[in-house]
């Protein structure tokens, strides 16, 4: 059986491909897992439509009737959002939904390894996975790390979600050879807010200097993804102090709860943007839309280079 059989790319997606245009491939937890309904697929809309401005094809990615999806239709994205039966799918998943034709919403993870399988070269989303808080005794990292080492695309994020160690998860980068460059910013942004309090291997502010960047490592032969650490705009971050307040607290009541695994995500955005008022959600949404705009204009950017 052939590996294209267990695909459907959207035919606008794929002419794009074929003619060297440039696409931005697009997760799809954020629509079933990420944010609340209509909230997620309004801002997986919003995301296609700055796309699409910038001059770029959007491919939102998900799996239906065990089908992998480049590219979905307004209605398809309304299903990921309002069907009870979308699983959260990182690359551990994928061969299961797949076998058992179910539905499934990709994580950065599994939305990476798919994009380079059918030649897409970069990837928007809100906030990468990484080392949990006790990451170091519960050992719960996010596959999306492994993912960034081996898989060769361009992943623009506001950071890691504020949620995490982010110290830990920027050591794991290094040790896995993972290039971190903030686009306009020499600090690593925390999600809601723009400066972590880590720095990035290396500030860029050019989308020509940073699309030359990521076609050299690859020419290099140096295989894995380029995280492109783009901070929340000013005028939509949090108060530091604030957000953090939120984070403790939505841990402390997930522990409490005997939340883990998968779900630990999920349940700590929704409560914080409860504890918030509203607030961190609002956040979540600009920072994903000025991701997309970014990564659209470093999809063109590239493309521009091959043109060369």
């Amino acid at each position: 059986m052939s590996e294209h059989q267990h695909f459907h790319i959207a035919e606008e997606v794929a002419g794009a491909l074929t003619n060297g245009a440039p696409v931005v491939a697009l997760e799809s937890t954020l629509i079933a897992h990420g944010l609340p309904h209509p909230a997620g697929a309004e801002t997986a809309a919003a995301a296609e439509a700055e796309i699409r401005s910038g001059g770029a094809m959007p491919a939102t990615i998900a799996v239906l009737d065990g089908k992998i999806r480049v590219g979905l239709t307004a209605a398809e994205i309304e299903r990921v959002a309002t069907s009870g039966d979308v699983a959260k799918l990182s690359r551990r998943d994928l061969p299961t939904a797949v076998a058992g034709r179910s539905n499934g919403a990709t994580t950065v993870a599994a939305t990476m390894l798919i994009a380079e399988r059918v030649g897409i070269e970069v990837l928007a989303t809100g906030g990468i996975g990484g080392v949990h808080r006790g990451g170091e005794t519960s050992l719960d990292v996010s596959a999306d790390l492994q993912e960034l080492a081996r898989t060769s695309v361009a992943v623009v994020c506001a950071g890691a979600k504020s949620m995490l160690d982010i110290g830990r998860t920027l050591e794991v980068l290094e040790t896995h050879g993972v290039p971190v460059i903030g686009f306009g910013t020499g600090s690593f942004p925390a999600f809601y807010a723009q400066d972590s309090g880590f720095g990035v291997d290396r500030q860029v502010d050019d989308f020509g200097e940073l699309a030359r960047l990521i076609r050299v490592k690859w020419d290099l032969g140096l295989s894995g993804a380029v995280l492109v650490a783009n901070p929340i705009p000013p005028e939509h971050e949090m108060d530091h102090d604030d957000a953090e307040a939120a984070v403790e607290a939505a841990l402390s009541e997930a522990e409490a709860a005997g939340i883990s695994g998968s779900k630990v995500t999920p349940f700590l955005l929704g409560r914080m943007a409860e504890l918030t008022a509203g607030s961190s959600l609002q956040a979540n949404i600009e920072l994903i839309l000025n991701n997309a705009r970014v990564a659209a204009a470093l999809s063109v950017a590239l493309a521009a280079l091959d043109m060369d």
